[in-house]
């Protein structure tokens, strides 16, 4: 009887040793600005042609990157650049203001895994890359074409910096420039 015993203890010790160990939670979250806006309204313009052209862009170089949550915030410009996306993996958008970082922040962190796609702003998209656990990083106001993708761990975080479509503007689809702590 002991020795059944002492043999079920040991097969139940390597048992525990071979088993695999829990991976730690990982989110990975890809951030773009949103895409070329037109001047008008000044409030909350729409995106431009080339804006259009660029988000088409974005869904299908993420249409199989397993997003499975897209952010975007109150402004038309974002919720038109992830729009394209959303039809094709069949996701409704989540929106979150843009003057809450510290709530998407929270909402990010409170995931335990999968990819999410945020949508914001020039001037709010360091700010959540930092409240992420990532690097300082700047994105200028005519600057369109960043990507950016963050692995949050429970440790520390990485980041990837991408550039997507022309850097350029087109032609007359530049926006004139805002005055300071305006939505960009």
């Amino acid at each position: 009887m002991k020795t059944h015993i002492l043999r079920l203890c040991a097969v139940a010790f390597v048992a525990a040793l071979l088993a695999p160990l829990p991976v730690c939670a990982q989110i990975t979250v890809i951030l773009s600005r949103h895409a070329e806006k037109l001047a008008t309204p000044p409030t909350d313009p729409p995106l431009s042609a080339a804006g259009e052209r660029r988000a088409k862009l974005l869904a299908s170089m993420l249409a199989d990157s397993g997003v499975d949550e897209i952010i975007v915030t109150e402004y038309k410009r974002t919720q038109q650049t992830a729009a394209p996306l959303a039809a094709r993996v069949r996701l409704k958008p989540t929106v979150i203001p843009a003057a809450d970082t510290d709530g998407l922040v929270k909402a990010i962190r409170a995931r335990k895994s999968g990819v999410v796609l945020v949508i914001g702003h020039s001037n709010t998209l360091p700010a959540i890359i930092a409240g992420l656990g990532g690097p300082t990083v700047t994105i200028s106001d005519p600057d369109y074409d960043n990507l950016f993708v963050l692995t949050v761990g429970a440790a520390q975080s990485s980041l990837l910096r991408m550039h997507y479509g022309s850097a350029l503007p087109a032609p007359g689809m530049m926006e004139p420039a805002k005055p300071s702590g305006a939505v960009k």
